[in-house]
């Protein structure tokens, strides 16, 4: 049996791909978590064999949560399944440490067989957000960079910014010029805007 962990913030979509693995044969789904701080502690106490991941959860991302396993538990591969099929993503998963990357869009067949390959040391990955991706280039943004669009989403002040990330005022304000610049906006919202939709947030 793949013994399988399931990352997944909407509980019917959780619910109803536990369900539908479970009738494969050869696919138990030993855990469900629906918040990314709770991955790692869950992986670290069932020993799943794959953890099929969400990106966007509460708490940290799967792509966070990606990487820590990588170090956590070697043993352990990462399927990222996701609605958002986006060229930064798949670069940031496979840097992670992913052996997979697949949108929701596909039939349940297609993810069975995607985590048997993984399984068996296959690297998995929609060909169509492959094709992206190298058409997209690698991501432009500095981690600081990141680091300050992020904590800007909310529309936040460059005060308040300042000290979510713990810099002056005029570095956050150079910081963001440099995105700005990089993603060829007009301001810090469109900065966000356009960094999120390439999946470099």
């Amino acid at each position: 049996m793949i013994r399988t962990l399931l990352a997944e913030d909407q509980g019917m979509m959780r619910g109803a791909l536990a369900l539908l693995l479970g009738l494969e044969d050869d696919i138990e789904v030993v855990a469900q978590v629906g918040d990314g701080d709770a991955i790692v502690p869950t992986a670290l106490d069932v020993r799943p064999d794959i953890a099929l991941l969400d990106i966007e959860l509460p708490g940290r991302s799967g792509l966070d949560a990606a990487a820590e396993l990588r170090t956590a538990l070697p043993s352990c591969r990462v399927l990222i399944l996701t609605t958002f099929g986006r060229p930064g993503y798949l670069r940031r998963a496979m840097e992670a440490g992913a052996s997979g990357f697949l949108v929701k869009d596909g039939p349940v067949e297609d993810l069975a067989a995607a985590i048997r390959r993984v399984l068996a040391g296959e690297r998995v990955i929609d060909p169509a957000l492959a094709a992206a991706a190298l058409s997209a280039g690698p991501n432009p943004l500095t981690q600081r960079e990141r680091d300050v669009l992020t904590a800007a989403v909310d529309g936040a002040t460059v005060t308040d910014i300042a000290a979510r990330v713990h810099l002056s005022p005029a570095t956050v304000r150079n910081y963001l010029s440099a995105a700005i610049g990089k993603t060829g906006t007009r301001n810090r919202m469109e900065a966000v805007r356009a960094a999120r939709q390439n999946g470099w947030l």
